[in-house]
This record gives structure tokens, C-alpha cells and sequence, in this order.
């Protein structure tokens, strides 16, 4: 007779310790959906298992790619989804990859701008002329 392997679980508390991940947000995903406890012990506490530790990681390294919970979501989908072709998934990185660019283009705007500006700064005296809070003051001079 053969013993089968006994499933881990775990608290909240040490899922959160084991993924840097705190509690209101293990419960705020598991709210939405991405995250599903395995049950709940008799006085009421969630019960998670290394499914929910795999899937913690998968939505951290998503968060740190740019994803949005919405599209971690689908990620995910996609992810349970063996029937789901990689293509799927890498139009969705594309789109990622687009959406990262625009957003350097628009920090490299903003890193001109606040170079100008402080160039600017070190040739006045006083606040009464500072280029820095007059382009704040006036937002189209931006």
C-alpha cells in the first residue's frame, strides 16, 4: 500500500511571511478571484496551500512587469486554460511592451522638463522668480 503525499497548507500569516505579501491583500485577491483559499478550519480561518503560494508569485512578478489585476486575471485564465495558445499570451505581453514604452516616452518628457527647469532655478535668487513653482503654477508652460 502506498502512501500518497499529504498536501502543505497554511495560514494566511505564513503565506504572507513566505511571498512578502500582506494580509489585506492575500484577502483583496482573494476577493477578486486570483487567489482561492483551499477551505477553512473550523474556527474560520482560511487555509492555503502551495497552489496559492505558486499563484501570490505569479501576480507579484506580473504587478512587477506592469500588469494590471484585471489583466493578471486573464493571465491567469489563460494560464488554466490548457486549451490556451502561447499567442494569446504574447499578444498580451505586446501590449504590455507598447504600453512601457509610452510610458518611458512620457518620463523622458518629464525628465527634460525637470532638467530645463532646474537649469533655470540655479540662474534666480529668489522665489518670486523660481521657473520651478511658476510651471507648476502655470501648467501649460509644461
Amino acid at each position: 500500500m502506498s502512501m500518497g503525499k499529504v498536501k502543505e497548507t497554511m495560514s494566511i500569516g505564513t503565506l504572507s511571511k513566505q511571498t512578502g505579501i500582506g494580509i489585506e491583500t492575500i484577502r483583496f485577491y482573494e476577493r477578486l478571484g486570483l487567489v482561492v483559499p483551499i477551505g477553512r478550519k473550523s474556527s474560520g480561518y482560511r487555509i492555503f496551500d502551495d497552489g496559492s503560494l505558486k499563484a501570490l508569485g505569479f501576480i507579484k512578478h506580473a504587478k512587477e512587469l506592469g500588469f494590471s489585476l484585471n489583466e493578471i486575471q486573464e493571465l491567469l485564465s489563460l494560464k488554466a486554460d490548457k486549451k490556451s495558445k502561447c499567442q494569446n499570451v504574447q499578444v498580451k505581453a505586446a501590449t504590455q511592451l507598447e504600453s512601457v514604452n509610452e510610458k518611458i516616452k512620457n518620463l523622458e518628457r518629464i525628465k527634460t522638463t525637470l532638467t530645463t527647469l532646474i537649469q533655470q532655478c540655479k540662474q534666480r535668487k529668489t522665489n518670486s522668480e523660481c521657473p520651478i513653482l511658476d510651471a507648476l503654477e502655470y501648467e501649460e508652460k509644461l
